[in-house]
């Protein structure tokens, strides 16, 4: 899974989706015509993912191949082919560290040493109280607000080193913390502010750059 490296585990004999997922799925499928169901087997995947709490075992799979009607060989195919599947337990905590261009311009490199010093682990490894898992991922697409990286669903942006750190302290610890940019930035406007559409920045409660000199929220 994406070159995480896991220690043995054992692959669970059977997987069945709850009550709660039976029902999901039924809609899932009702957004397809009968005759092409087998183009569910994304969601699917997802929803078992989830369900297993970060993975899919080949059990999930061949569940999953059963419902759609379709052969657990592409099932397989689709499941490692998309690297948002992981097919081997990962931490609760899935690091996700963008390292292309505009990310390590603007210093992931150092973003990913914090990381792991404080945790202890290395990039495709999981710590060893199982909460964080480290990986290495291509653009996520959050360049503007470059360094960042992507926690299960969440993005956290304009990273540094010591908030790196904060952050990791905090999830580690249960506090809350502050999802998207990490300085304040609204949306993917410039550092500064706004720099455009003035009346509506104003409008919306954002602060100009001639007003704060920093942009974000006023």
């Amino acid at each position: 899974m994406g070159g995480v490296r896991v220690k043995k585990f054992e692959q669970p004999k059977n997987f069945k989706f709850s009550k709660e997922n039976l029902g999901k799925i039924d809609a899932v499928l009702k957004k397809y015509p009968s005759n092409q169901k087998q183009s569910a087997v994304m969601p699917l995947l997802d929803m078992a993912q989830r369900q297993q709490g970060g993975w899919i075992p080949e059990a999930a799979m061949e569940e999953i191949a059963r419902i759609l009607d379709m052969s657990r060989l592409k099932v397989f195919e689709v499941a490692t082919f998309y690297t948002m599947y992981n097919l081997a337990p990962v931490g609760g905590y899935l690091l996700q560290f963008c390292t292309t261009t505009p990310c390590w311009l603007c210093g992931s490199g150092d973003i990913v040493k914090a990381a792991e010093d404080h945790l202890g682990a290395k990039i495709g490894e999981t710590t060893k109280d199982g909460k964080f898992t480290l990986v290495e991922v291509e653009c996520l697409g959050a360049c503007v607000n470059a360094p960042m990286v992507q926690i299960n669903d969440d993005y956290y942006e304009d990273l540094t080193p010591e908030t790196m750190v904060a952050l990791l302290k905090n999830l580690k610890t249960g506090k809350k913390v502050t999802i998207g940019s990490q300085t304040g930035r609204m949306g993917s406007c410039a550092q500064e502010g706004p720099t455009s559409l003035a009346e509506q920045a104003k409008k919306a409660k954002i602060a100009m750059a001639e007003d704060s000199g920093k942009g974000g929220k006023a």
